[in-house]
């Protein structure tokens, strides 16, 4: 995530062998920011479902694909930032494991690209969780983000649409 030096990237700490993988998504004491996590969500969705933008102004949020290939995009969404309304994006998987630290502001949204795909959440916030009703939603197809969909014809429901 170059365009933005508040999302930070890790990598997986993964043991791979003739059996599978064992890896770690969380150890707190090797976790470089003094979050607090205590809330954690998963979603699985079908091959062409377009996720997103979400994303509230109190949450941080934990990312990463546990099963299957996905278009991972990040919107900020922080009006007084030089990057307002900039997007970036990588490609999420479950071979390479990797994880993105979203700070509050931030929005992210997903395009499956594998049959399915299970994406987890891991959220650190202050006071309630920021529901529905209370996160920003900027259609996939927003002209002032101008995102580049690896779709022309997604899977969406309405809240995206």
């Amino acid at each position: 995530m170059e365009t933005f030096p508040e999302v930070k990237v890790f990598d997986a700490d993964m043991f791979r062998e003739y059996r599978g993988d064992i890896w770690t998504t969380y150890k707190k004491k090797n976790f470089p920011f003094e979050l607090d996590f205590i809330h954690d969500k998963y979603s699985s969705s079908r091959k062409n479902v377009i996720r997103g933008i979400h994303g509230d102004y109190k949450t941080w949020k934990l990312v990463s694909c546990l099963q299957g290939e996905i278009y991972f995009v990040v919107v900020d969404n922080r009006q007084d930032s030089e990057n307002y309304l900039k997007w970036d994006c990588m490609m999420l998987d479950d071979k390479d494991r990797r994880q993105v630290l979203l700070p509050p502001g931030f929005g992210n949204g997903f395009c499956v690209m594998s049959e399915s795909a299970v994406f987890s959440y891991k959220l650190a916030y202050d006071g309630e969780y920021s529901d529905v009703d209370q996160q920003f939603t900027l259609k996939w197809d927003d002209s002032r983000v101008n995102i580049n969909w690896p779709i022309k014809d997604p899977i969406l429901q309405a809240r995206d649409k």
